[in-house]
Parts: structure tokens; sequence; C-alpha cells
């Protein structure tokens, strides 16, 4: 029975990984299809979302099932219901990726306003916090959590400083004729700091798995461990 057990929960593992590279993956064409304006590129974000919420739903049923009839305990049972929580983290990075996509479509073929800057690197910073806090889950790295943990604050900063620059052309062009990209693009710098305040979620759910500590990165936990 444990054998059996052990041997679900690493296949949970591997799939709940191939569904964050799909997730990865997303990000980061969506983010290429606004700074090269690739509509295309752009709708094949919106249509690969639904692989993803494949990979939720079947995920989602072998935990529930794992739950149902191996009555798991302690640090399985832990283990089994940070991994629901996860996959419900990706799911939602996974519809902010969507949601760039959609920022493409909608901005279309008008010249941007400004050159690309900050939104990519606000991009890579949360898709390397993806990455390291799935890793952190599967090995049981408490110090990679917390690095994720950190990383946060820099994607804020990013997130502040593009939100000021923007609604300042707003602002101080009044009327400013392209006000309706300036505001699309920050709803897109807002769908990456969320997807890296899921990111930082998984970070803590891997904390309390691992510890049963439940820990909140705005106590900024991982300066006082």
């Amino acid at each position: 029975m444990r054998g059996n057990l052990d041997e679900q929960l690493q296949e949970l593992r591997k799939d709940l990984l191939k569904m964050g590279s799909l997730m990865e993956e997303a990000i980061s064409k969506a983010i290429k299809s606004l700074a090269t304006q690739d509509l295309q590129l752009a709708r094949e974000v919106v249509v690969a979302d639904a692989a993803i919420d494949r990979f939720e739903e079947n995920l989602e049923a072998r935990c529930l099932n794992i739950l149902a009839l191996q009555n798991p305990v302690a640090t399985d049972l832990r283990e089994i219901t940070t991994t629901l929580k996860i996959i419900t983290d990706l799911e939602r990075m996974a519809d902010e990726a969507v949601n760039i996509a959609e920022v493409t479509i909608m901005i279309g073929t008008d010249p941007l306003l400004k050159p690309l800057e900050d939104i990519p690197v606000m991009a890579q910073l949360a898709i390397k916090m993806v990455a390291k806090c799935l890793d952190a889950f599967v090995n049981r790295n408490l110090d990679l959590a917390k690095e994720v943990a950190a990383s946060d604050t820099a994607v804020d900063r990013l997130y502040s400083q593009l939100f000021a620059e923007l609604t300042g052309l707003i602002v101080q062009h009044s009327p400013f004729p392209q006000t309706e990209q300036a505001i699309e693009l920050i709803f897109t710098a807002r769908y990456l700091e969320r997807i890296a305040d899921h990111a930082t979620n998984i970070a803590e759910r891997t904390i309390y798995m691992v510890t049963g500590q439940r820990v909140s990165h705005r106590r900024e936990w991982w300066k006082e461990n």
C-alpha cells in the first residue's frame, strides 16, 4: 500500500511540473506576442489554455482519488492538500497569460506608445519565480521557497514604477491619444504582478507542507528565518 501511494505521489509531482512548464511557456509566448505585436501567437496562447485546464482537472481528480482510497496521513496528507491548492494557482497564472495575450489582440497593430522595457523584465522575474517555486515544492527546498518570496518585492516595485509612469503620461498629456493602450499596458503589468503573487503562494504552501508552519511574505518571514 505504501509503495503504491509513493508511486502515485511521484507521478503527481511529475505532472505538476509538466503543467507548470506549459504555463511558463504561455507567459513567455504572451509577452513575446505583445512585444512583437504577433496576433497569431497571442491567439495560440488563448487556444492552448484549454490544455492547462485539462491538466488541472486531471490532477485534481487524482488528488481526490488518493484522499478517498489511500487514507494518507501526516506529511502525505499535507502534500496532497498542498498540491490541490498549487494546481489552482497554476491555472490562475495561465489565465493571466491569456489576459496578456488578449491585450495584444486589443492593441492590434497600433504602434506601441513606448518601447516595452519593464514589462519583459517583470515577465522574466515572474517566470523564474514559477520555476523556482515548483522546484522548491518537488524537492522540499525551503531556501529556494524563501528566494521566491523575496523576489516578489522586485516585481511589485517594477509594477509600481510602470503604473506611475503610464498614469503620469495620461495626466500630463490630457487628452492623451493613447490612453486606452496605456491602461491596457497597466493591466498587463498587473497580470504579471498577480502571477508573481501566485508563485509566492506556492512557496508559502511549500513551507507549510514541509514544516507545518503557516507563513506570509507580507510579514517578510524569509528575513526572519
